[in-house]
């Protein structure tokens, strides 16, 4: 497997940018609630910008395209975490 990041930066692609609105989460001081909001159950669908949190099942969200490899960090539940693909969806694994 080759590591994207050992590439060329010419033949590396762009990541999306993406604008971020006011979601309503509550559980994080004012400033910040953009970039969470919350998880709508099993038929919710995960943009390019979320990643699920594992630990209290909250959406992390970017103004930035997420990548596997990329790290994240959980406010509400204040974990640290990494980006793992699997089943097509962006999750969130523990580092501490």
């Amino acid at each position: 497997m080759t590591d994207p990041l050992e590439l060329p930066a010419s033949a590396r692609r762009p990541r999306q940018t993406f604008e971020l609105e006011e979601t309503g989460f509550n559980e994080v001081p004012k400033r910040f609630r953009r970039f969470y909001r919350r998880w709508r159950g099993a038929g919710d669908k995960l943009g390019p910008n979320e990643a699920l949190c594992p630990v209290c099942k909250v959406v992390i969200r970017s103004t930035k395209e997420l990548r596997a490899g990329d790290r994240v960090y959980c406010m509400p539940c204040m974990s640290r975490l990494e980006l793992v693909e699997e089943e097509g969806m962006l999750i969130a694994k523990v580092i501490y």
